[in-house]
């Protein structure tokens, strides 16, 4: 896939992370493309739906799922707004996902390639490729305007 197309569906999932944002949640956006069509969308909801797993990208591929009728996304790009966290990549293995583009690097937490490489544990039997620092700067400054924003709230 060329790097425009990754620069469009990553503003997708930028969409949905605002979206995420207005609804008071952190704002993380994931979409998910399969055959260039995007199959499911998410962003973080785990404080509205009381639900711990409810990150952007388990959303989105609660979604995909349900609409391709299968829980294995296998050849699907998860494009999603910040490097996901280690439970968030052990679903995208479990799935079958074929390629994670995100944004901006997670530095505590991310597990593709800040904290922990998690896609690379010996043993799994399904490989991640990853690509990151697509439209990382609007990424990383939709995070940080919303927590400078929260901080001055309180």
């Amino acid at each position: 896939m060329i790097d425009g197309e990754h620069e469009r569906f990553m503003r997708l999932a930028l969409t949905e992370a605002a979206a995420a944002q207005a609804g008071g949640e952190v704002p993380v956006g994931a979409v998910i493309v399969l055959g260039g069509r995007v199959v499911g969308v998410g962003g973080n909801r785990p404080i509205g739906a009381m639900d711990p797993t409810a990150h952007a990208e388990i959303v989105a591929m609660r979604a995909a799922a349900a609409s391709l009728g299968n829980y294995r996304l296998t050849g699907a790009t998860l494009y999603v707004t910040v490097e996901p966290c280690l439970m968030c990549v052990g679903a995208m293995i479990h799935a079958r996902v074929g390629l994670v583009v995100f944004g901006a690097a997670e530095p505590r937490g991310g597990a593709l390639v800040s904290a922990v490489r998690a896609h690379e544990t010996p043993g799994l039997n399904h490989r991640l490729e990853v690509l990151g620092g697509v439209l990382e700067d609007d990424a990383r400054t939709l995070m940080q305007q919303f927590f400078r924003d929260r901080r001055n709230s309180c």
